[in-house]
């Protein structure tokens, strides 16, 4: 199939293989009969935008006087749980800062910095390690001969390939099913909150624009 032809149907002239300002609104009109689509769309963007946040946090926490490359540093103290709505932050955050940090990443999702919604502690990169790891081990069994030794050997085989390519495979799980570039999004408010589970964080609720 080529370019072209991938690009057409239902979904008009779309481009995949990167994000467009208008993508998730021309879907929304494309298939306005599918119940939960919007919500399903915000939360992806949501996501994306939570990423961008952490990341924000992350580099400005960082000393002016070391400057560091983007996407390599990273605040482990500082987490998030995204909704439809918004998303939870937890960590020592300065609402203020939180705020500057939401803003921004806004800015630079818009500029082109999509990697921005890429992140290597996302719960996306767990799931997939998860689901690799088992689906191999059991092709293991299946694959090589049923003696002690040869299982322990396709056992240890297929943990070892799967961690390696599991974080990999995490990006473009994230880049294409999990994220999707925050066009849509605008900041509403940040607030004190505390989420399903009884964690006290800081609720940045947004909206659809």
């Amino acid at each position: 199939m080529t370019n072209a032809a991938a690009q057409t149907g239902i979904f008009g002239d779309w481009n995949f293989s990167q994000p467009h300002p208008t993508q998730d609104t021309d879907l929304l009109q494309q298939l306005p009969f599918l119940p939960g689509l919007k919500e399903l769309l915000m939360l992806r963007q949501v996501h994306a935008l939570e990423h961008g946040t952490v990341w924000v946090l992350s580099e400005t926490a960082q000393s002016h006087s070391n400057p560091v490359s983007p996407y390599t540093v990273d605040n482990e103290t500082l987490g998030g749980v995204s909704t439809e709505q918004g998303f939870y932050l937890y960590g020592d955050i300065n609402p203020t800062h939180l705020r500057g940090a939401v803003q921004t990443a806004l800015r630079r999702f818009r500029a082109g910095e999509w990697d921005l919604a890429i992140h290597p502690r996302c719960g996306t990169n767990f799931s997939v390690a998860v689901l690799l790891t088992t689906g191999m081990v059991m092709g293991s069994h299946l694959f090589f001969p049923k003696i002690l030794l040869a299982q322990l050997l396709g056992l240890g085989v297929a943990a070892t390939t799967a961690a390696q390519i599991a974080p990999d495979v995490g990006k473009l799980a994230q880049k294409y099913l999990t994220t999707s570039i925050p066009f849509n999004l605008e900041l509403e408010g940040i607030s004190e909150a505390t989420d399903l589970w009884g964690r006290p964080a800081l609720f940045v609720r947004v909206r659809w624009i």
